[in-house]
């Protein structure tokens, strides 16, 4: 991709190891920033958003070259309006400091534990959803009385700058700094001795940025998506399950980390949920080329990406459908229909790789045993569907799989909740944000022991074996061995 005019992509706007230096030694001005301090930095952060609105949705819809302001509002702005209100609510609560059960041999003592700042939080931002994977963990960063620096992706270019504009007018370069760059100031940027870092994007490049981070010692929240499947049991309405299907499939073209990445259907029922499907997308979508409610592909490397895929499984003997209702011509246009793959094989790249675009593959089972063990035998995913009546069934599918998160009868739709915690497992991620579990991923539980005027361990020192230690330890040693 060319260097963007707003910016020269292979060079930092600012001296990036400079500017977390001004960070961190402003956090070292205020360490423990109060209640008060920190909910007035989210009310900043929310009326940023309200003044630049209209200004991001439109910046963008030129990034992907045609992006319905709907799905700007309802999966990028509104979460994080939900997300602002839920931190500045339940703050205080989670700031109070938490009395801990003391043991025996510290009679006397008390113990607690108080959660503190981590500092300086750097955030990677794709360029997927380039608002709401920048400010939502940046919410959840100020919420636990952090700083941060924020890498935005070089392919939202237009998004990326007028976000920089925004923070600059609402905080200063003691708060928060944006910096906008190509690959090689992500690289610089992901080396930086921060307190944290909070990565989203693909696994292989999530594996780089933990090495470079590793190098630090600094802990990370990394983000990755992979292959999130949904199981469709046998006696679930097919016709439902593919019009639920449908909807979050289609949102942003397939290009979100939680996508249904491909479908296990009872191989009986392939050809009725590819009917269903199509029909649905069509109905959402009954044009596409110049139907602003359907987004384009990103750039078009993605979109020769996506189409070499199709290409791979064509060659490899898939059966491909091309849902495009009204007969469009996409040639010129970033626009790519959606793509429902059958007769899937394991050499296929979209049963390899994580799709991120309008591609649906449907893989065959035959009991719901042998969906169960298909999706452990591959690598653990963001999210896991299931479609099922039966809370049985459920509950086994849900305790003999794992996955950063489940929806039952449903897709997408968990990561909007901020009152559960969002975050992958092993190949899809670790940590988490959202809600108290985001303010505890950006905390430090500091563990505090109190002793007052009374010192007790003095009846039990050394040396070893007076009457006061012999009664102690032998008392806890016929106490616990009860256990």
């Amino acid at each position: 991709m060319s260097a963007h005019p707003i910016y020269d992509i292979d060079k930092p706007e600012v001296a990036l190891g400079p500017s977390l230096e001004n960070l961190k030694s402003a956090f070292l001005r205020t360490p423990a920033p109060t209640a008060a301090q920190r909910i007035e930095r989210l009310q900043r952060l929310h009326q940023a958003l309200v003044t630049y609105q209209d200004r991001l949705i439109k910046a963008v819809d030129r990034d992907f070259n045609g992006r319905s302001r709907a799905e700007t509002l309802m999966i990028e702005l509104l979460p994080i309006f939900e997300g602002i209100h839920y931190n500045k609510k339940h703050l205080r609560k989670w700031m109070k400091t938490s009395s801990r059960k003391t043991p025996l041999m510290l009679f006397g003592a008390k113990t607690e534990v108080r959660y503190q700042p981590l500092g300086v939080v750097g955030i990677v931002v794709p360029w997927n959803f380039p608002i709401f994977l920048g400010l939502s963990p940046l919410a959840g960063a100020l919420a636990a009385g952090n700083l941060a620096m924020i890498k935005t992706s070089e392919f939202a270019p237009e998004t990326g700058a007028l976000i920089k504009q925004m923070i600059e007018e609402f905080f200063t370069s003691d708060e928060i700094i944006v910096v906008n760059g190509g690959v090689e100031v992500a690289t610089e940027f992901t080396q930086l001795p921060f307190d944290h870092i909070v990565f989203t994007g693909s696994t292989q490049v999530g594996s780089i940025v933990m090495q470079a981070a590793a190098k630090n010692l600094t802990p990370v929240t990394l983000e990755l998506g992979g292959k999130s499947p949904a199981i469709i049991h046998d006696d679930f309405p097919i016709e439902e399950a593919a019009k639920r299907i449908a909807f979050g499939k289609g949102l942003n073209a397939g290009q979100v980390c939680v996508s249904p990445d491909y479908i296990l259907v009872p191989r009986h029922k392939i050809d009725q949920f590819s009917d269903a499907f199509s029909a649905a997308i069509a109905k959402h979508y009954p044009t596409m080329r110049d139907n602003n409610d359907y987004t384009s592909i990103i750039t078009e490397r993605q979109r020769d990406r996506l189409l070499d895929n199709i290409e791979d499984a064509k060659q490899k003997g898939a059966d491909v459908v091309v849902i495009n209702p009204a007969n469009e011509d996409f040639a010129g246009t970033r626009k790519l229909p959606m793509h429902v793959v059958k007769n899937v094989t394991s050499d296929m790249r979209v049963l390899k790789e994580e799709i991120f675009g309008p591609i649906l593959p449907l893989v065959p089972y035959d009991t719901l045993d042998d969906a169960i063990e298909y999706v452990q035998n591959h690598d653990r995913p963001l999210a896991l569907y299931y479609f099922d009546w039966d809370k049985r069934r459920v509950d086994k599918v849900v305790q003999n799989t794992h996955s950063g998160g489940v929806c039952i009868n449903e897709v997408m739709t968990h990561t909007m909740v901020d009152d559960m915690p969002f975050g992958g497992v092993g190949p899809s991620g670790m940590g988490h944000y959202h809600g108290k579990e985001g303010f505890l991923n950006f905390s430090k539980a500091k563990s505090i022991v109190v002793k007052g005027r009374f010192d007790a361990s003095q009846y039990i020192a050394a040396p070893w074996g007076n009457k006061m230690f012999n009664f102690f330890i032998n008392f806890q040693l016929k106490r616990l061995k009860k256990f």
